[in-house]
């Protein structure tokens, strides 16, 4: 959700936009417009580029909400380019109906980034007729609310949050799809139909973008469910709502589809989304027949269980509950690892290992792939992890889950690897996936000696604590948790004389010392940005190993560094 974040201070427009002996702004066709005739006028900075992706698919949104303001006169945009030479400015600017601040005017661009502390693009700063900062999230605003959040006030916002939640009170299907400009759905053969035929249904909205894998994925699955249904005789239906950016990427998806849709680009497709604050794709949300919202996302329900999810009601998702807590419990190596005749996993030569070989065993599934930076920058830390476990404890394998692309980049990463993998394009990728929802990768995720799941954030303890994480249990942590009460609070560091180090819990960090990436803990100075390992923080110097060097001016022994 969008907020409205203001300052107290008030600009003055000429001194904000001009420089020296330019007192103007331009327009496209490289006329000048006085920087005074924005006087009494809502002004939005826009800072943006053409090479930035998130920027060219949020400014057609900001045009089209410029473009039906405009009338009423009161309201302005200027553009604060990112751009790196003239011609990306003026391709970039052709498409913009507003002013800008002239390419050649860098000085002027650089103080306004710093002075509205714009750390990245799109960016949107709304200042009132004033000069007061209404908003620092004009961006989130525009994309949430469009036209419908003018003039932008805080008042505006907390007003249309209010209408909002007021309408899910009294919340209907035909409340939910219905705008003030259309009534009905369309069909992929085109055809109308009023959206109150639907009343009295069960409705999933189906919220997807198709150019995407995982609606490309999905979306055969759910194909297969919904016709099903319609054969049992089910009273349901399926509405697309249409998240595309492209026109080609939505007809080339619906036209697979048997149901309906959301016109494309409809703004009420936008609305929905911030209505039932849409936190992944694809989603699908169930209106019961009552109108009301029943479940707020039942993609991952359709995926582990079909047709038997329907209908959805928080009856039978606590009956599905149940049935993976047993499946959960009697989960064995095997259960997870044989699909079919595919009960073998290969080694580095292309030969077959029985699943049937590694029951008993610690087994840590490796998600990653070639193409993936964050994978290949952990490699080198799992090769480490992965030999100093297997020099102490034999019961410990590695499986090489591939997302790569193509067969000749799964050959060039599983090249490197001293562990096993699934076969390129093995059909169990997708249900390990689906079973254990990864959602990015490099991921890790460790089946205990009997067969059940012990954590999917395998990944996490390894950058934390290297070997020492292994079995990777609760236990385990737990030791770690009160290994962790015995640190100081705060500490001061040679590496970092300048202030104190305070003890944070750090989701994901690079350690200044070492070079090495973190997780968990950190003793850190948020003041400078820097991060010390536990270890490389409380242990006393100790010499080095062949004087191995880490970065300018710092010698690493191990996981311990300290001033050259």
């Amino acid at each position: 959700m969008a907020n409205v974040e203001v300052d107290c201070d008030s600009h003055d427009l000429i001194s904000l936009l001009s420089f020296e002996e330019r007192d103007f702004l331009v327009r496209n066709n490289g006329d000048q417009l006085k920087i005074s005739n924005l006087s009494g006028k809502t002004v939005g900075l826009y800072f943006s580029g053409s090479w930035c992706g998130p920027c060219c698919h949020f400014t057609p949104t900001l045009v089209e909400v410029y473009e039906e303001l405009l009338p009423k006169g009161d309201f302005e945009v200027v553009f604060i380019s990112s751009d790196i030479n003239d011609e990306s400015f003026n391709g970039y600017f052709a498409k913009m109906p507003w002013l800008a601040v002239p390419f050649t005017d860098s000085e002027t661009q650089k103080r306004l980034k710093n002075l509205f502390k714009v750390r990245g693009i799109p960016h949107l700063v709304i200042l009132d007729p004033n000069g007061k900062v209404l908003t620092n999230d004009g961006c989130g605003i525009v994309r949430e609310y469009g036209v419908d959040g003018y003039p932008f006030t805080s008042e505006k916002i907390q007003f249309l949050k209010d209408e909002e939640e007021a309408a899910r009170k009294n919340q209907s299907l035909s409340s939910v799809l219905i705008s003030g400009s259309r009534d009905y759905l369309e069909s992929n053969d085109g055809n109308k139909i009023a959206v109150p035929e639907l009343e009295g249904k069960t409705v999933g909205l189906y919220f997807s973008i198709q150019a995407r894998g995982a609606g490309l994925e999905f979306t055969p699955k759910l194909i297969e469910v919904y016709k099903k249904l319609k054969e049992r005789g089910e009273n349901f239906e399926i509405v697309l709502i249409p998240l595309d950016y492209e026109d080609e990427h939505f007809k080339e998806g619906f036209k697979t589809m048997p149901w309906l849709t959301v016109p494309f680009k409809d703004k009420t497709c936008e609305k929905l989304r911030r209505y039932f604050e849409l936190k992944t794709l694809p989603t699908v949300v169930i209106i019961g027949p009552d109108g009301k919202t029943v479940h707020p996302n039942v993609a991952e329900l359709i995926e582990e269980h079909g047709i038997e999810a329907y209908p959805f009601t928080p009856g039978k998702v606590a009956e599905l509950a149940e049935i993976e807590k047993a499946r959960s419990e009697s989960q064995t190596l095997e259960s997870v690892l044989v699909l079919g005749e595919s009960d073998f996993v290969i080694d580095k030569s292309g030969s077959k290992v029985p699943v049937s070989e590694l029951v008993g065993k610690n087994i840590l599934l490796y998600f990653s792939a070639l193409w993936c930076p964050p994978c290949r920058a952990f490699m080198p830390k799992l090769i480490e992890v992965y030999h100093e476990i297997k020099a102490k404890y034999k019961a410990f394998e590695i499986i090489f889950i591939s997302s790569d692309r193509d067969q000749s980049s799964f050959d060039e990463f599983f090249g490197g690897m001293p562990w096993l993998a699934l076969p390129f394009g093995d059909e169990r990728k997708k249900f390990l996936s689906r079973k254990f929802k990864i959602q990015g990768i490099p991921a890790a995720v460790v089946i205990g000696q009997s067969g059940r799941l012990v954590t999917k954030e395998a990944r996490q303890l390894i950058t934390a604590y290297g070997a020492d994480a292994y079995p990777f249990t609760e236990e385990r942590m737990k030791h770690f948790e009160e290994m962790a009460k015995g640190w100081p609070e705060k500490l001061k560091h040679e590496l970092h004389s300048e202030h104190e180090l305070t003890k944070t819990r750090r989701n994901s960090y690079g350690c200044d010392g070492c070079g090495e990436m973190g997780n968990g803990f950190s003793f850190c100075c948020k003041q400078c940005d820097f991060d010390l390992h536990p270890k490389c923080a409380l242990k006393k110097d100790e010499g080095t190993k062949d004087g191995e060097k880490a970065k300018d001016g710092v010698i690493c022994d191990g996981e311990v560094c300290r001033k050259a």
